[in-house]
C-alpha cells in the first residue's frame, strides 16, 4: 500500500507544502515536490523564443522577460509571506535583501545565491551574484544577439519581490567576467529608489 499514514487535506493550494526536505504528504516522493529541470529548461526556452518573435530588438526582449519575471516575483512574495511569516512582510532594507538572497533564491533555485554585496561606488546599490544562473545554463545566444541576457527574467523576479514589499528599485542583470573561468558570472544589480534610501528604511 502506498502512503500508509493519513494524508493531510489542504483547503487552500497556498497551504500545501513547498518541500523543504521533510515529506508532509507520505504518498508523494520528495522528487515529486520539485519541477523537473528539463521541463523548466524547455518551458523557459519556449518563453524566450516566443517573446523573440514579438519584438524588434534585444532591449525589448529583455523587457518582456523582465515583465514575465516580475509577475513571478510578486506571487512568490505573497506565497512566502503567507506561509513563512504569517502574512508579515519585511520592513528593513537589509532584511528584504537577505530574504531575496536566501529564502526566495532557495525556493526558486534550490540553493542560496552565491553572494550578496553592497556596491562600493553608490550607497543605494546592492548586487546578488551567481556563478551559474539557472536560466543561462541551457540557452545559447547567437553572436548577433551578443548583449542579450536571460538573467533579465530573474532580475524581474527580484524586482517583483522588492517592489511588492514596498522597496522600489531598478533591477538589471549583467555578465561579469571572472579571471580563469570560461563563463562569466551573473550579477543582479539592484539600485533602490531615492525615497527608500532617504527615508532610512535600511
Amino acid at each position: 500500500m502506498i502512503g500508509t499514514g493519513k494524508i493531510k487535506q489542504y483547503a487552500n493550494v497556498l497551504d500545501k507544502p513547498l518541500g523543504k526536505g521533510k515529506q508532509e504528504v507520505p504518498s508523494l516522493s520528495l522528487a515529486s515536490l520539485f519541477v523537473s529541470l528539463s521541463a523548466f529548461a524547455f518551458l523557459f526556452s519556449e518563453l524566450v523564443q516566443y517573446n523573440q518573435t514579438q519584438v524588434d530588438n534585444i532591449s525589448e526582449l529583455e523587457t518582456r522577460l523582465e515583465d514575465a519575471g516580475y509577475a513571478v516575483g510578486a506571487r512568490v512574495l505573497e506565497l512566502l509571506c503567507h506561509r513563512d511569516k504569517g502574512n508579515r512582510r519585511e520592513t528593513r532594507l537589509l532584511g528584504i535583501l537577505s530574504f531575496v538572497h536566501s529564502t526566495v533564491w532557495k525556493v526558486l533555485f534550490g540553493k542560496v545565491a552565491d553572494s550578496l554585496e553592497k556596491g562600493t561606488e553608490h550607497e543605494d546599490e546592492y548586487m546578488i551574484s551567481e556563478k551559474e544562473l539557472l536560466v543561462n545554463r541551457f540557452i545559447s545566444i547567437p553572436k548577433d544577439m551578443g548583449t542579450f541576457h536571460c538573467g533579465a527574467f530573474v532580475a524581474g523576479i527580484v524586482k517583483g519581490v522588492l517592489e511588492n514589499a514596498g522597496f522600489p528599485a531598478v533591477v538589471t542583470a549583467h555578465f561579469v567576467p571572472v579571471e580563469g573561468q570560461q563563463r562569466p558570472r551573473t550579477t543582479i544589480l539592484i539600485k533602490f529608489a531615492e525615497e527608500v534610501v532617504c527615508l532610512g528604511v535600511g
